[in-house]
């Protein structure tokens, strides 16, 4: 497959959490548009390494980095060496996240923290590594947190997984006054029931049937669906869009 066009030819991107789902088709649609993609994971370096091929087959450049996104000493480090090694760093994708779903009377603290500190507090790491990086980058910086529908609209069982999606919410404005000076575009995508490995093995037939009904689109997104709105916020078209929440749901939410 060729570069569908070159509108990010010449930018570098990082994508956490890449290896697999949502972040592997983000990775693919950035470097079927030009982009040379930085490809995160924390544990499976196959899945990493599988993803680098099907970016390299789109057209695009890429290569796998690992490091746990909870880690900050080892976020720094790694974005750091990124920036050296790629030239600088103009799009940062905030994609790694995890879900442990429970209700709150009994919900482990353990759980609560590991939620956290992978989806709000490993994106608050990530983008202040990144910041210098992408303020050289100018007005073609971009950050793009995933957040959640949940993170809008809260859902029973998920509590950690709502707030840590609100949080980014709070923190992608936040960043977006920030840095907004400097021209970076700071913005956030809030996907809806997303079909994926890990959707297809916890959302059981008849569960899948009654939440068509919630769907006006009366279909359960893909990550394609996902990775095209990123796609567009990363790029040139979205160089007046700052502060804003993308919701892609089906109109599950409106």
């Amino acid at each position: 497959m060729a570069i569908v066009d070159t509108a990010l030819a010449g930018r570098v991107a990082l994508v956490t959490g890449g290896s697999r789902g949502i972040g592997r088709a983000i990775c693919v649609a950035l470097g079927q548009r030009g982009a040379t993609v930085a490809v995160n994971y924390t544990s499976r370096q196959d899945a990493a390494d599988e993803t680098v091929k099907l970016v390299e087959a789109a057209g695009g450049k890429a290569v796998a980095v690992g490091f746990d996104v909870a880690d900050s000493d080892a976020v720094a480090a790694e974005v750091k060496r990124l920036g050296k090694e790629l030239g600088g760093l103009d799009i940062l994708v905030n994609n790694a996240g995890v879900a442990v779903n429970g209700l709150i009377m009994r919900f482990k603290d353990a759980d609560w923290h590991k939620v956290l500190d992978i989806n709000l507090r490993g994106a608050f790491a990530v983008s202040r590594a990144a910041a210098p990086l992408l303020l050289r980058a100018k007005d073609k910086g971009r950050i793009i947190n995933l957040s959640s529908v949940v993170g809008e609209s809260g859902n029973a069982g998920q509590a950690a997984y709502a707030a840590s999606k609100a949080g980014l919410i709070g923190l992608t404005k936040s960043l977006a006054k920030e840095l907004a000076g400097r021209g970076v575009c700071v913005n956030a995508v809030t996907p809806g029931y997303i079909e994926t490995d890990m959707t297809a093995a916890e959302l059981p037939e008849a569960q899948r049937d009654k939440l068509m009904t919630q769907i006006p689109l009366g279909r359960i997104g893909t990550p394609e669906d996902v990775a095209g709105a990123v796609a567009f916020l990363a790029g040139p078209e979205a160089s007046y869009i700052t502060g804003e929440v993308l919701r892609v749901n089906g109109g599950m939410l409106m």
